[in-house]
Parts: C-alpha cells; structure tokens; sequence
C-alpha cells in the first residue's frame, strides 16, 4: 500500500533513530514507502499535530506521490486524527495503530490473537465516532488486520461486550499460566526471561541457548508469543527459559495491559537477562526503554544480567563483566556464532545460587 511518512521533530536528540525506528516499522507492516516528509515544531499544533502550513504541504506531496494512507509517526490525539483525515482525504495511522496492526501480523498463538485483538478494540473505542465515515472505504491493509470489518461496525456497548469476553478468555489463560508456574516452584526449578528492545536478538539466543527453534528474523517484533523450554545446565541442573515480546519506544498502554498475562513471565522470573544489541548506536536509550517499561509492569526490582549480544558485528571478544562484589552484571556474547554461551550460563548458575541458596540445585530438581 503505497504511504507517505509523516515525521515530527519536537527538538529530542534521538529525533534521527525514532525516524529511522518508524520507518522500520512501516515497512514491517508491509507499506511502500512513497514519501516521506519531516515536521519540525516547539510543540504539537492542537488540531493538526504538525500546523496548517506543513498540513498543506503534505497534502501537495500526498497527492503527487498518489499515496493512499498516512502513516504519522506520532501518537495522535482522536481530534487530531480526524482533522487530519479530512484535510488529506485519507486514512491515518499513528504510531500507536501502527504497533497494534504488526502484532494483529506477527501473532501466531491463540492467546497473542487475544491479547492483540483486545488492545485494538480498547484503541478503536476512543475513536469510533471518526470510522462511520471511512466504513465503506475500508479494504483491510495497513491498520485494519485484527478484528475485521464487520467489528468496526459496532457500536460502543457491542464492542465493550467483546472486549469482557476477551479479558474472560484471556485470565483463564493466565490462570493456566500460574498454575504451571506454581509447579515449577514446587519442583525448586529456577525461571529466566529474557527481555530486551525488539530486534536486540532475543529469540537468536534463546535458540542458541535452548535449541529451541524459535521463530527469529532481522525484524522489529518478530517474537509476540511467549515460548518456554527447559535448560540443563551441567553442575546445576534444569532451569526454565522464556523468550519473551520486545519492548520499543512509546509501546502503547493498551497493549501493556493486553500482553500483561504473557509479561506476567517477566514478572514472576527469578533472573531477567537483558538482551541489548551492542552493535546499535542508540543501545543507551534502549536500555533505558526497557528498565522504563519493567517498573512499569512491575518487574523492576528482579535481578538481571546485561547480555550484550551481536558482539561479532560491534567488534566486542566474550567476556564477563563483574562488579565490585565479584557479582556477574555484563556478559558479552554472540547468539549467532554462539561465542561466549559459558559466561552466560555462569552468570545463570550463580544468579540461581544466590537467590536461593542453592535452592535451584540439581539435587532439589
């Protein structure tokens, strides 16, 4: 589907990487990139995100270009989108839609479908009054996947009445998951997550670490659906790993709270591993992102290990990093080439063995 790119420099020093990141996003959803135009403003305009003259601006190189749908690469207020539309004469699709419409894409579960489905009805409530005047132009594409067109049509108390179902399938499911989860504790079996910016390599060291085969590609949010194996590590004995959903800028509430069930993995892990790609300029701000998005799900004050990974692409050699304590808080690895797996399961065996006393042990397994 033919999009021109709207970018929106409000003066941050990350402005070129949150570009670049929507670009990514774009075309992870599958659009054709046929312009892209850059906003630069003190502060949002009220009604039109980007003011009147840069609006007719790219309303000049919407039509030039023929593109069909506007991909903003900011969050938009519902006023502000429907202004928007009317001045373009076409869909627009903000960040936060965006989001939602790639993992609508990626889930493969029963429950990511849920979770995804549910976020997008939460989203579309706040903004049903603008769909009834683009209900018949609606074809799917970008920002329509998920809950269909017929879902569209429904009025607020219909859809409100799904979104209860959903939560209903959705808390037996993580009734499910705690269920499983108490077991694992009653067998003394010490939990991992791994958690880290989308496209870090999560789902590559999980592989390398478990053999797992988890699906892995050079893409944002290639991983949705939480997998979980068993590791057996020699001297120690069984360990639970979950790969888990990549974080990223500005992750939409709706979907925080749709995917809480899956992150309650996270939250309930004995040691987190912190997967950052060390070849990325922006890994600083990612690493930040993701403690950001951890307090807020609560996850906060559970021990974890930095894993630098892709070290073979940053020019890093496999090393363990420790701290003042003789502590282990960096391990620099590569998931692909698989250099530096020792130090990380080292860092396993004695994260395990100072939470519990050694109370993960192979003899309580």
């Amino acid at each position: 589907m033919k999009s021109l790119i709207i970018s929106v420099d409000l003066g941050n020093p990350d402005f070129q990487a949150h570009s670049d990141e929507f670009v990514m996003l774009a075309e992870g959803a599958g659009a054709e990139i046929v312009g892209h135009l850059v906003a630069r403003r003190q502060r949002p305009d009220a009604a039109y995100f980007i003011g009147k003259g840069k609006l007719d601006e790219a309303a000049l190189l919407a039509d030039s270009t023929e593109a069909e749908i506007i991909l903003f690469d900011q969050p938009l207020s519902p006023a502000q989108q429907r202004n928007i539309e009317r001045a373009l004469k076409r869909r627009v699709i903000d960040r936060v839609a965006l989001i939602l419409d790639i993992f609508a894409l990626r889930a493969q579960s029963h429950e990511g479908k849920l979770q995804v489905e549910l976020a997008q009805l939460q989203h579309l409530v706040t903004r049903l009054t603008r769909m009834w005047t683009h209900l018949e132009r609606q074809r799917g594409g970008i920002g329509m996947r998920g809950p269909g067109e017929s879902q569209l049509e429904m009025d607020k108390r219909m859809i409100g009445a799904k979104v209860k179902l959903l939560k209903e399938r959705l808390a037996k499911a993580q009734k499910q998951r705690n269920t499983q989860r108490r077991a694992r504790t009653r067998r003394g079996t010490m939990s991992v997550s791994l958690v880290g910016y989308t496209n870090a390599g999560k789902s590559t060291l999980f592989n390398a670490l478990t053999r797992a085969g988890a699906y892995e590609a050079d893409q944002l949010f290639a991983t949705l659906d939480t997998t979980t194996r068993k590791l057996w590590i020699d001297g120690f004995g069984q360990v639970v790993v979950s790969d888990t959903v990549g974080f990223i800028r500005d992750l939409p509430p709706t979907l925080i709270a749709a995917f809480r069930a899956t992150l309650e993995e996270t939250v309930q892990a004995d040691l987190l591993l912190h997967v950052v790609d060390a070849a990325s300029p922006q890994r600083d701000e990612q690493i930040a992102e993701v403690n950001k998005v951890l307090g807020d799900i609560g996850a906060g004050e559970i021990p974890r290990v930095l894993v630098y990974n892709k070290i073979d692409a940053a020019g890093y050699e496999p090393w363990v990093e420790r701290d003042e304590h003789g502590t282990i808080v960096r391990v620099f690895v590569s998931a692909l080439t698989r250099a530096g797996l020792d130090g990380l399961r080292q860092a396993i065996i004695e994260s395990g063995q100072v939470a519990g006393n050694n109370a993960f042990n192979v003899e309580n397994i």
